[in-house]
Order: structure tokens, then sequence, then C-alpha cells
């Protein structure tokens, strides 16, 4: 870790130099290239001069209080020093450590999260809603904005499917774990008998992609336009306003019909797209990393179980890492937090073993 931490403060300082040499300056896509890479260090360079600080701190009073013999009101001073000390050092570490390891490509991005009930019928589209509201909730809690893209309501209230963006800092970082297959157990609300059932919902988290992340030819996408069906406000079902973007070379589909203006659609399932040719380029990729994979929490494949709520105890539970929580209530109201910390604890040891081992 140490030497992880040294090579990154040399780079730290290489490019400080870089940006004061006038042959750089005069470069503005070198400056802008360095600008960038400086300032994604410049908080971790920053904590590892603290640790350099407070290690000093600390070894000065480790001396005073050798020197003092142990005795007297300047040895009682130098232990609390001390104790105080070695706190922060502690804490810096740990930060540092979350720097060093936890940094994600895709960790500051907002997200697309496409939630679409599996089996269960009815009462899948209802828990389809269920978690909606959960996400929602979540993310004005965290101060993030959530937009809704497109989404298939039923009668009673559910989600056939919802996608929504929500964007804000580290968005992705906490809410990555949530793909998955989501599985309720509860009692349906037209269930006359009291019977439980199982019913799931799959989620999907997606980075979004900016237009510098991928690239896409015009010539590549094939734009129909038709008219809104279901309801809608004056003016969405009369005009041709729903939009469908096909991505030939992929064969990706993107509808959106959401709002009145043809260009506002268009606008939000091309997010989309992006969002999905992003997901596939990074599954191509992940591929090649199967062996890593297998040691991180999950794969975060579509296809896994990765959550159970279960009403008539009360109880959540997380299946890649074996945590239950009696909290589901509040899990639902929002209280994410308490699913989603385990899940990064977890991650991050991980890789600071793989990263001792390797």
């Amino acid at each position: 870790m140490r030497e992880a931490l040294q090579s990154r403060v040399q780079r730290f300082e290489e490019l400080e130099r870089m940006l004061a040499d006038p042959a750089v300056f005069n470069d503005p896509k070198q400056v802008r290239d360095c600008a960038k890479e400086h300032a994604g260090l410049k908080p971790l360079v920053e904590m590892a001069r603290q640790l350099d600080q407070v290690s000093s701190q600390a070894r000065q009073a480790r001396d005073l209080l050798e020197s003092s013999g142990g005795q007297g009101e300047m040895a009682d001073m130098a232990r609390l020093e001390i104790d105080e000390l070695a706190a922060r050092e502690a804490r810096l570490q740990n930060q540092i450590e979350e720097l060093l390891l936890g940094q994600d490509p895709a960790g500051d991005k907002s997200v697309i999260i496409e939630i679409r009930a599996g089996t269960g019928g009815a009462e899948a589209a209802l828990f389809s809603a269920d978690l909606y509201r959960m996400y929602s909730r979540y993310a004005a809690q965290k101060g993030w904005t959530i937009e809704s893209l497109s989404d298939s309501s039923t009668e009673i209230g559910g989600f056939k499917e919802a996608i929504f963006g929500i964007e804000g800092p580290s968005v992705y970082r906490y809410l990555k774990f949530e793909s998955g297959v989501h599985r309720v157990q509860r009692v349906p609300a037209t269930e006359a008998s009291g019977r439980i059932h199982t019913s799931t919902v799959t989620v999907a988290v997606l980075p979004q992609a900016e237009e510098v992340d991928i690239q896409i030819d015009q010539k590549d996408l094939r734009l129909d336009v038709y008219r809104s069906s279901g309801p809608g406000g004056q003016g969405v079902n009369t005009t041709d306003s729903a939009v469908r973007i096909t991505h030939i070379p992929t064969g990706l589909v993107v509808t959106c019909q959401d709002e009145r203006s043809q260009l506002k659609n268009k606008a939000k399932a091309m997010k989309v797209l992006r969002a999905r040719l992003l997901e596939s380029r990074q599954a191509q990729q992940e591929q090649q990393r199967t062996q890593e994979r297998r040691s991180q929490i999950g794969t975060g494949e579509r296809s896994e179980k990765i959550r159970t709520y279960n009403f008539p105890d009360r109880r959540i539970t997380d299946h890649r890492i074996g945590f239950t929580s009696h909290q589901l209530v509040a899990v639902l109201d929002g209280n994410l937090d308490e699913m989603i910390q385990p899940l990064l604890d977890a991650e991050r040891k991980n890789r600071l073993d793989n990263a001792t081992s390797s």
C-alpha cells in the first residue's frame, strides 16, 4: 500500500511540474488531460501528506513519553496525544485505502435503472413499484435527482417496466450492487386465502454514458416515430411524438413516449441507448477478467438472485454476502444504506485481500 501511495504522490508532483511547463501550457488538450488527472489525485495526495504529518507528530509524542520516564503531567499529556493521533492515523489510512482501491472508473457516474417485473404477474408488478419508490426515496435522501425515462404501468398501480435516471455524485458507486434478481415473499393484496406468494423483479443498473464514452454513428441508427399509446395528457396520444431507435449493428431497440415532444423523447431514448451500449462493452471486457470477478461480490449478472424481501418475518437478506436485516420496512422506505454499506465494506475487504496477496 505504501508503494502504491508513493507512486501516486510522485505522479501528482510530476503533473504539477508539467502544468507549470510553458511547452505543456501551449497545448490545450494536454493541459486539460493533466489538469483532470491532477484534480483526481489531489484528495489522495492531501490525505497522504496529512498522514505523514500525523505520523510525525505521533513519533514526537512517543519520544516525549519515553524521555519523561512515563511519569508526571507531561507524560499524561503525551499519552492523550498519542491516543488521539492513533485514531486520526487509522481514519486517514482507511480513507486512503478506499481512494486507492475503491476507484471505479464508473463510480462517479450517474445511472439509468431498469426495473422489470419477473415471475409473479400482478404481484411482481406491484413490487416493481415498491422498488421504484425505494430508489426514489433513497435518491432524495442523498440529494440526487431522478428523471423518469419510460414506464409501463398496470391498472392496480404496479409497473411491468420502469426506466429512470438518477443523477448526482457517486451514484453508481452506491447503486451498482442493486443489479440482479430481487425476490419478494409476501401475501398479495389480491390473495383471499392468505397464502404467501414468491415473485421476482429484475433490476439493471447502468452507468450513464456520455458522448465521449460511446461514439454512435448516426448511420447506424434507424429512427421510427409513431403515436403514443396508453394514458397521457392532452396531445400525447394525438401526435407522432413517440420514438423508437434501433441500433442496427447490435440490434438494440429503445422506445420512449413519455413526452409530448418528439425531440425530448429522442433525447431520452438516446440516453438509454448509450447506457446499454456502454454496459455491453463493459460486459465484454469483464469476460476477459472472469477469474478476478470470482473474487468479487457476485458478478452483477441479471440472472443472479441477489436479495430476498420476506414480509411475514420483516426480514431482508442479501445472498451475496449472507447479510440479514430485520429493517425491511425502513429499507423499502428509502433507508437503503442498511443494505449497501455491508456490500461496500465486503467489496473493500476483498479488494484489499487481493491487493496484498498479489
